[in-house]
């Protein structure tokens, strides 16, 4: 085994080695030492004061002054969202500043946005009524011309005195009055003008009619343009109308009417010279307002553009830091605070670096002291990862993070899990569509990164990779299938079968002869249609599936063997890998060899009575079943060395323990019966202690459990990858189904509309089952081949991941 320990160590495949470290921090420079190390982002602080509320650690008070400062930081990221701002780049830390004048800087920001809100409100409220305005102006003078080409001179008398005060320099008209009416008395012919949503606009005419008991006449206009409510602030369709009526209670009713229904009364002069003056300083006033608006947004922007730069560090920082201070005792003296926690070793050397530059500018006469200690606890796991193989440790780490220098399953699924995905999904076809659209979000990926995607989008995004690689391997495994949306091409070369007769047209039912060497890769395309072509793609994908299940659940328990060395644990090694190996492959690693013997040799053996009667009939004659000379001899080798295997699994490495551990404290045992003065178990650590947790009888049961799941798991795990070859005929076979049914069927068909939605429902049927629904299916059931079937062998999975204080993660978690 030397060979082993001269090779040089996987990245990845084991944690990154830790070590648990302590901080002595003067008070002066705590603040800014933990700042920087949040900035680092290397280490995970243990929490000392686990025995205490939040209320009665140190730092309580800063803690609800940040909640206080969240409050506003929330309000600034609303008006951020709100006014479409984008955020420059993260800035650099700025631990120098203080929470008293953080708190005075949102202070001013905040009145400072609450002003200029206030300010654009009214402003943008006033220009909403300024174009109502200029609106009805328009649309309310083209209704009174109209009425005024088919009055009687009396009636245009009476109009005249409808509105008898003229309107104002300062434009008061607008928002104080609304409608004027006339000097003369209860008689004569009024109108009300204004502006009321489209869809209140039969409702408004029908109340109006009923008021007024139809002694009016209702005039409406489309507005022609959305305009902005000046209430709800959204756009909105509206309707210009102009009410026609007579007497002072008519007119009370219809305004009240007006108010209840939100519409906007403006008054309307019924001289068009008039109506000209007004217009023309209505959009003289509108321009002036526009300019004023955008000067405002502008500033507003530019505020919320210097508010944006920092409001990440003003959110995440100055919380994060005190209650990472929480986490720290007080010394007895009160000047120092002392931390714990975990880091990996390679970063003791930048966690120093960084604690020297918090002292030099903290201005700090005293250093901080860091030294590493000793501890029983398990140290956290720790995978370095990158954008390309993050996805696939996410895949591991969702059925349980690794232990501490725990092999790491994700080295091997970056090839097996997109593999197994592709033997079920095989189709070159398909795999170049899952190509097209891995290659979009990876050329896509800092775009799409800096947005907020929807659930489904980023899934798919945080695993494109994933997704690349099983795209690829999908285009190998269709191209062995020879598959093309389950058309079969001759791109190797022609077939190695052609027709009995020359003169035949129709292979498929005279039969087929070979006539030359096998096709140089893959499925022969002539299989394609044939009589014997489902017997013989079963056959072959089933075979296929177990010679992959027996070599993925061997690399499972080979695993174990490097797990147990690394450890240096000798029992799980003689113990349990051994007869593991020898168990599962005196059955189905002979399965796999029976399985390629014929193959290689052509032989029509039933290997189903092989095995059965190895089981029921070691002994009997094998007849036309024999592959080999001397196969019932190693038949019955195989079988008895599955049974020894079975208790060699169960009964030696208990008692083994239990010896182990009796000769470990025999000497401690009999000191503890020679001295009446100590007492043992008063030290929580006594070998009394430790000698009282071993308990024969767990042992026994847990090695029992894992030793019946082996044996049962070795027959179920093995049938469970013949999922293989069920989803990859499942997913052939209604490739077919979709090809023939619908494209086939529609082109048939000489009519451009019948082969155009033939086309279309083959392609929406291609997209949502085939290269979705078909996708997810064969992700999940190769999710499953990996954590029960190849994970189970060597897995624990009960570790926990490392957490350090890290300012980047808190970001990540915050978005």
């Amino acid at each position: 085994m030397g060979v082993f320990d001269r090779l040089p160590p996987m990245d990845h495949l084991r944690s990154e080695k830790m070590c648990f470290v302590q901080l002595i921090i003067p008070a002066e420079s705590a603040r800014v030492a933990v700042t920087y190390l949040g900035e680092l982002g290397l280490l995970q602080f243990k929490d000392l004061n686990e025995d205490k509320s939040p209320f009665q650690r140190i730092f309580v008070n800063q803690v609800k002054r940040c909640a206080e400062m969240a409050r506003k930081l929330r309000f600034f990221s609303d008006q951020i969202n709100k006014a479409g701002v984008r955020s420059s780049v993260r800035p650099a830390l700025e631990p120098d500043i203080d929470l008293e004048e953080l708190e005075a800087r949102l202070g001013e920001h905040e009145h400072e946005l609450l002003e200029m809100n206030t300010n654009s409100d009214k402003l943008q409220q006033t220009y909403n009524e300024l174009l109502e305005f200029k609106l009805v102006l328009t649309k309310a003078g083209g209704i009174l011309a109209s009425s005024h080409n088919h009055a009687t001179s009396a009636e245009r008398e009476l109009d005249e005195n409808v509105y008898d005060r003229e309107v104002d320099e300062g434009n008061a008209y607008l928002l104080e009055q609304g409608v004027h009416q006339g000097s003369s008395g209860n008689s004569g012919v009024r109108f009300v003008s204004g502006i009321i949503l489209k869809s209140k606009a039969l409702a408004f005419e029908r109340m109006l009619f009923r008021a007024t008991r139809g002694n009016m006449l209702f005039n409406q206009a489309p507005a022609g343009e959305p305009v902005t409510d000046p209430i709800s602030g959204e756009e909105v369709e509206k309707t210009v109308f102009v009410v026609f009526f007579s007497g002072e209670q008519a007119k009370a009713k219809i305004l009240k009417i007006c108010d209840s229904f939100g519409a906007s009364c403006y008054p309307v002069p019924e001289e068009m010279i008039k109506q000209r003056q007004i217009f023309n300083e209505v959009s003289a006033r509108l321009s002036d307002l526009e300019v004023t608006l955008d000067a405002g947004i502008q500033h507003r922007n530019k505020a919320l553009e210097t508010v944006g730069s920092q409001l990440w560090r003003w959110t995440i920082m100055e919380k994060a830091v005190y209650d990472t201070l929480n986490m720290l005792n007080f010394d007895v003296t009160k000047k120092c605070l002392v931390g714990e926690g975990w880091c990996p070793i390679f970063a003791k050397s930048q966690i120093k670096d960084c604690l020297q530059r918090a002292t030099f500018h903290s201005n700090s006469q005293v250093g901080i002291i860091f030294h590493e200690m000793d501890t029983l606890e398990s140290p956290p796991t720790y995978f370095r990862t990158d954008k390309f193989t993050n996805a696939f440790q996410e895949i591991v780490d969702a059925y349980g993070v690794a232990r501490y220098q725990e092999a790491n399953p994700a080295v091997y699924s970056v090839v097996t899990f997109p593999f197994l995905f592709a033997v079920m999904f095989g189709d070159w076809g398909h795999g170049i569509c899952l190509l097209l659209g891995a290659l979009v979000l990876i050329l896509c990926e800092k775009k799409l990164s800096s947005q907020k995607l929807g659930s489904f989008m980023e899934m798919a995004f945080g695993g494109r990779y994933v997704i690349l690689l099983m795209a690829i391997f999908s285009i190998y495994c269709g191209l062995i299938y020879n598959e093309f949306f389950s058309v079969p091409f001759h791109i190797f070369g022609k077939s190695a079968y052609e027709c009995r007769e020359k003169s035949c047209s129709d292979a498929h039912t005279a039969g087929l002869i070979k006539v030359r060497d096998p096709y140089p890769f893959g499925v022969d395309p002539s299989w394609r249609g044939s009589r014997s072509e489902l017997p013989f793609l079963n056959s072959l994908k089933m075979k296929m599936s177990i010679l992959m299940g027996v070599a993925q659940m061997n690399l499972g328990i080979v695993l174990s063997y490097f797990d147990a060395r690394f450890h240096g644990n000798a029992l799980d090694i003689r113990y349990q890998f051994i007869p593991q190996m020898i168990f599962l492959n005196s059955l189905f690693g002979y399965l796999a060899l029976l399985i390629l013997i014929k193959w290689c040799t052509g032989s029509q053996a039933d290997l189903y009575h092989v095995m059965i009667y190895m089981f029921l009939d070691p002994a009997g004659d094998l007849g036309e079943n024999q592959l080999f000379w001397g196969q019932k001899e190693l038949q019955i080798l195989l079988l008895l060395m599955a049974l020894v295997a079975v208790p060699w699994m169960l009964f030696p490495k208990p008692f083994i323990l239990k010896k182990l551990h009796k000769e470990r404290f025999q000497g401690h045992t009999y000191r503890f019966l020679g001295t009446s003065e100590m007492d043992p178990d008063s030290e929580p650590d006594s070998a009394r202690a430790r000698h009282d947790d071993f308990n024969f009888g767990e042992v026994f049961v847990h090695q029992m459990i894992h030793s019946i799941e082996f044996v049962l798991g070795a027959v179920s795990n093995t049938a469970s990858y013949l999922r293989l070859w069920a989803l990859s005929l499942a997913h052939s076979e209604l490739s077919t189904v979709f090809y023939e049914k619908l494209l086939l069927l529609a082109w048939g068909y000489d009519s451009l509309i019948v082969k155009s939605a033939g086309l279309v429902v083959f392609a929406f049927a291609t997209a949502f089952i085939l290269l979705m629904m078909e996708t997810l299916s064969a992700f999940l059931h190769a999710l499953r081949l990996h954590w029960v079937e190849f994970m189970n062998k060597f897995y624990h999975g009960d570790g926990y991941k490392f957490k350090p204080f890290s300012f980047a993660l808190l970001a990540d978690d915050e978005d």
